[in-house]
C-alpha cells in the first residue's frame, strides 16, 4: 500500500460507482486527511452504477479503519438535463457507433465540464481545495473533455470565476487500464480489487448478469472491452512477477 503523509486539504472526489473513480477514491483516502465524494444521476443509460454506489462505499469504509474516519459525506446531483439536451448512446437506448466528427456516440458533450463545474460548487460551500476525477487520456474513447489540456484549462477557469486555488487533480490521465488495476492494489491491496471487480459497475449498457473475471458487464461494449483487456495484462504481469520472485 502506498504510505504517504496526509496532506490536510480536503478532497471532493467524483465518485460514479465505476472502476476509475473507486481507484481515484481510494488514492484520494492515501494522501488527504478529509474525503467527501460526489455523484452525479444524469438520465444515464447504465444507471446501475448509482444503485451499486452505496455497498462500494461501505466496502471501501470496511477495508481501512483510517480510510473510513477520513471519508466523509457522500452527496448526490441530479443533473438529469444532461439527458434532455444530449442525443447519445450514454443517454438513450441506441446503438453504439462512431460518428462523423471522429468520436464514438457514447460522448456526452460537456459532462465532464459540468460535472467538475458543479464539484467546484459544492467544494466552495464544503470547504474542499482539491477535487478528483478518473478523467484519462491513455486508455480512453477520445473524449476531448477528458484531455489533460481540458481539465488545466478548466482548473484555471474555475479559479479564476470562483476566486478560489483550488486543484484539479486527475492521477489516472496518464495510465493505461493494466495501471489502473496496479494502482488499486497498491492504495488497497488484493483486497481493493476484488470489491472493484465485484461490486463496482463500468459497462455502458447497464448489464449486470453474469460476473467476469474483471467484474461484472456485457464484455463487448467498448467500457467492458478496455477494463478486461487492462485486467487480463494485470493478471499476466502479476503471475509473471510471482514466476520471476520464485525462480
Amino acid at each position: 500500500m502506498i504510505n504517504n503523509n496526509l496532506a490536510n486539504d480536503g478532497a471532493l472526489v467524483l465518485f460514479s460507482g465505476g472502476q476509475d473513480s473507486t481507484t481515484c477514491l481510494a488514492w484520494a483516502l492515501e494522501r488527504f486527511s478529509h474525503v467527501e465524494t460526489l455523484g452525479f444521476d444524469y438520465g444515464q443509460r447504465h444507471a446501475i452504477e448509482l444503485t451499486v454506489r452505496p455497498a462500494l462505499l461501505a466496502g471501501v469504509r470496511a477495508l481501512n479503519g483510517a480510510w473510513d474516519a477520513r471519508l466523509g459525506a457522500d452527496h448526490m446531483i441530479d443533473l438529469g438535463i444532461i439527458g434532455q439536451i444530449s442525443d447519445t448512446a450514454l443517454t438513450s437506448n441506441v446503438e453504439i457507433a462512431m460518428q462523423e466528427n471522429g468520436l464514438p456516440n457514447t460522448f456526452v458533450p460537456g459532462r465532464n465540464l459540468l460535472f467538475m463545474t458543479v464539484a467546484a460548487t459544492l467544494a466552495y460551500r464544503r470547504g474542499l481545495t482539491v477535487l478528483v476525477g478518473g478523467m484519462c487520456e491513455t486508455d480512453f474513447s477520445g473524449y476531448p473533455d477528458c484531455r489533460d489540456d481540458s481539465m488545466k484549462a478548466l482548473q484555471v477557469a474555475l479559479n479564476l470565476g470562483m476566486a478560489t486555488r483550488n486543484r484539479l487533480e486527475t492521477p489516472l490521465m496518464w495510465l493505461d487500464k493494466k495501471q489502473t488495476w496496479e494502482l488499486a492494489e497498491q492504495c488497497g491491496g488484493v483486497a481493493l480489487v476484488d470489491l472493484i471487480r465485484e461490486h463496482s459497475h463500468t459497462c455502458y449498457l447497464g448489464e449486470r448478469g453474469q460476473l467476469h473475471d474483471w467484474g461484472y458487464g456485457c464484455g463487448s461494449c467498448p467500457a467492458c472491452a478496455l477494463r478486461a483487456r487492462g485486467y487480463a495484462q494485470y493478471v499476466q504481469q502479476a503471475a509473471s512477477k510471482e514466476v520471476i520472485t520464485k525462480s
